[in-house]
């Protein structure tokens, strides 16, 4: 479980195709790998994906045809810097909302603009996931944790603060890009049991 508070940005070293995954190398920013160990998870642009081998700063995760239909990762390059957290410890504040690292859907970027002082983030999301966007609603956006604005059907939007855009890669996002998200999962719940009971 993740909270959606960025912690740091790695830089993708390599991503390959091997015979049975495909293979991200990351270069993490964690001293000594941050505590991680093989088997651990972290949330990769909000996906969660499972440490496979670390070597020095580097750890390595195997990505299935699945995760790459579903975000973002099937354009990587090397250079790249993806938001980071590690999993929520049993002691950890819950500073964000409740991410669980398994993505939805990826959205497009519509608007990315400068307004006053801080950015206005416009996306479309999939059509079959507008219902979960709710106004004051919060949405992991590659990872971050969000709070909904302006929802029109499939539309919705978010602001972003110097300090968000300071820690995470959304602040090099343009209009066209794609960003995976993650709908809230006490919405998912209610939707479920609300359809059970009818």
């Amino acid at each position: 479980m993740f909270t959606g508070i960025v912690e740091n940005m790695g830089i993708v070293v390599s991503f390959t195709e091997e015979e049975e995954a495909w293979r991200l190398v990351l270069e993490l920013p964690f001293v000594e790998g941050g505590g991680l160990k093989p088997g651990d998870s972290l949330a990769i642009d909000g996906c969660c994906l499972t440490v496979t081998e670390l070597c020095g700063q580097n750890a390595s995760f195997d990505l299935l045809e699945e995760t790459l239909s579903r975000t973002t990762f099937g354009s990587l390059a090397t250079g790249d810097k993806l938001n980071l957290e590690r999993s929520l410890a049993a002691d950890g504040r819950l500073g964000g909302h409740f991410v669980t690292g398994h993505v939805d859907a990826t959205g497009d970027v519509l608007i990315f603009e400068e307004r006053g002082k801080n950015i206005y983030l416009q996306v479309r999301a999939p059509e079959d996931f507008s219902h979960y966007l709710v106004d004051k609603g919060s949405i992991a956006v590659d990872g971050c944790s969000l709070t909904v604005c302006d929802v029109q059907q499939d539309l919705f939007a978010v602001w972003l603060i110097p300090h968000t855009l300071s820690l995470t890669s959304l602040e090099s996002l343009k209009v066209g890009d794609l960003v995976n998200l993650e709908f809230d999962l006490l919405a998912k719940y209610v939707e479920r049991i609300s359809s059970r009971g009818q």
